[in-house]
């Protein structure tokens, strides 16, 4: 498994904002972050991409409520989804500036 892991790096998209602008977009890490989920270096992957883990906690929560239909499912979601965009523009902007 460890072996199959390895080789995900040389299936990553390249980030297209990235090559033209020659800037790092919002999104820049995210798929090297899964990527070290996948290894198990959790914390490592926490600093590659702060959001990550909420993200993960959203869609998985999403999907949850899709199924159940709890009765403020909405509320959380909205809550969530600000916590994330909130996540993504101060570490985008950290990392920036």
């Amino acid at each position: 498994m460890l072996f199959m892991i390895k080789g995900i790096d040389e299936y990553m998209l390249p980030c297209m904002w990235k090559k033209t602008f020659n800037v790092d977009c919002m999104g820049c890490g995210m798929q090297r972050s899964i990527a070290l989920i996948l290894e198990g270096k959790f914390v490592a992957a926490l600093y590659m991409y702060p959001a990550i883990y909420t993200l993960i906690a959203m869609f998985t929560f999403l999907l949850i409520h899709l199924k159940f239909h709890f009765k403020n499912g909405h509320k959380i979601l909205l809550g969530l989804f600000i916590l994330n965009i909130s996540i993504i523009v101060i570490s985008f902007l950290i990392k920036t500036f």
